[in-house]
């Protein structure tokens, strides 16, 4: 009940932020600039105010200090662990959208500066964890429940690198009106209902404490719902790196925080195909002199200049990653004694 009244009140926070919000982007002439290579008729957007994750992100820190006051009053800090690294992510897409504003063009801050402020942050949050024994170096391995012990350092490098990715997979996800908002919505939900479930059947303390994760993944998910009124298509407001990057950091730390950080794989299976048709468009471009193997890159634009609508997009990707929550919740709802 907690959970679905935090969902509850952030959707309500999100919607009303929104509200106001919207005016003052436009009055502060906050509008995006939209690539010239991607499809031509995204620029019609051009001049839709951005920043505005700053909805979902003011939503998420009220209802996780109200509703998850009892877990922080009583030491568990997992809910707070997951909206600092989330903030920090979120903080580096805000200096980048910003940047963009300001100089009137599709690019900010360096993809160099990008990947080592994440990458610093990742570390920090996974040392984080560790010191405070709220992770260990014990690889779990979903369907099989059984845990692959790691060295320390090894784990942290991997563990790392694997959160950069899913941050900058998630930035990449949000192409169009509603993508990134929808997909993750549903992960959201994953990581809510997966925690409560987890709460419910704990034999240890370790179990009802990633409890408290489901009140951040709650809030999360109703601000997100919030977002989406103004979002889905047609847009009145995009979330910018300020709003992608601080959901690709939150998804990613709900994931470790819970100690399964293998389900990105599938939970994420969006993320990764859009990210991975990037990477194999511009490495086949390279070898092949010119050639290439989608329409256009990421996927989502591909499919775009095969005559899909941006709604019907949305909705095939976001019903995927709900069949694969459904399908990996069955792979891990044993992960602690139920």
């Amino acid at each position: 009940m907690r959970i679905l009244l935090a969902g509850i009140t952030a959707f309500v926070i999100s919607a009303v932020v929104g509200w106001f919000l919207i005016p003052v982007l436009r009055a502060l002439h906050a509008g995006q600039s939209i690539k010239e290579i991607g499809p031509n008729w995204h620029k019609n957007k051009e001049g839709t105010p951005t920043m505005g994750g700053i909805m979902f992100i003011a939503a998420a820190i009220a209802v996780v200090v109200v509703f998850g006051w009892r877990d922080i009053a009583a030491g568990n800090l997992q809910a707070l662990f997951v909206l600092g690294f989330s903030l920090v992510c979120g903080a580096i897409g805000f200096v980048d959208d910003f940047a963009k504003i300001r100089k009137h063009e599709n690019t900010g801050l360096t993809a160099g500066w990008k990947f080592l402020l994440q990458l610093a942050a990742a570390i920090a949050f996974l040392t984080l964890l560790n010191s405070t024994h709220n992770l260990t170096p014990n690889l779990y391995i979903p369907f099989v429940n059984t845990s692959i012990p790691l060295n320390w350092g090894v784990y942290l490098v991997f563990a790392a690198f694997v959160m950069v990715g899913c941050v900058n997979a998630v930035n990449l996800t949000d192409g169009l009106d509603g993508l990134a908002g929808s997909v993750t919505l549903a992960v959201c939900v994953f990581f809510a209902v997966l925690s409560k479930w987890w709460e419910l059947g704990a034999t240890n303390e370790l179990a009802r404490k990633l409890g408290a994760v489901g009140v951040f993944a709650g809030a999360l998910a109703g601000g997100l719902l919030g977002f989406l009124v103004y979002n889905f298509h047609p847009a009145k407001v995009f979330m910018g790196d300020t709003g992608s990057l601080f959901l690709g950091g939150a998804v990613c730390a709900m994931a470790f925080t819970l100690d399964v950080p293998l389900v990105l794989v599938l939970v994420g299976i969006i993320y990764i195909a859009e990210t991975m048709s990037d990477i194999i468009q511009v490495g086949y471009f390279k070898l092949t002199h010119g050639k290439r193997i989608f329409r256009m890159a990421p996927l989502h634009h591909h499919l775009e200049l095969g005559g899909w609508s941006e709604v019907r997009i949305v909705l095939t990707f976001t019903g995927i990653t709900v069949a694969f929550c459904l399908l990996v919740f069955v792979g891990v709802m044993y992960r602690y004694a139920i």
